[in-house]
């Protein structure tokens, strides 16, 4: 979706079950100013109704531009998560961002080994979480060139 100042919006699908972290990010990334839209599901297979669009809340859903993930989740964790998305052709295609608390060097292996195009490990003061997220958001959105939309 194009902005009225001729910029595109981005969407960004939020895999995380804490909702106070899920809070947090989108206060971070700074939702309200409607450049960026974060789309939050609990687990990886919330994550994949969404994607596929087969619950009637994501029948309409936007393809995300990026996928923010937490690692340790209920159900299907990140691991799962990733390892099932990148044997999905239609979905393979978007970035996926690790963002948990591990910094286990094992999780941060695993994650790459499964596709994940970066890692982060939140920070726990709120100014180096928000400024973590800023970073982010400016490296994906203004100096990445992103896959080219399928909605």
């Amino acid at each position: 979706m194009t902005l009225p100042n001729g910029t595109t919006r981005r969407h960004v699908l939020l895999v995380e079950d804490d909702l106070a972290d899920a809070h947090l990010v989108r206060l971070a990334i700074g939702e309200e100013t409607g450049k960026v839209a974060v789309h939050h599901v609990l687990d990886g297979l919330e994550a994949f109704e969404f994607l596929k669009r087969s619950e009637q809340r994501s029948a309409t859903a936007p393809r995300p531009d990026l996928i923010l993930l937490d690692l340790n989740m209920p159900r299907m964790d990140g691991r799962e998560f990733l390892a099932e998305l990148r044997h999905s052709p239609d979905l393979m295609d978007i970035p996926v961002v690790v963002l948990t608390t591990s910094d286990v060097e094992r999780d941060v292996l695993a994650s790459y080994q499964l596709g994940a195009a970066g890692y982060v490990v939140k920070p726990v003061d709120l100014d180096e979480f928000t400024q973590a997220m800023r970073r982010l958001q400016d490296y994906w959105f203004s100096l990445t060139r992103l896959p080219p939309s399928r909605s």
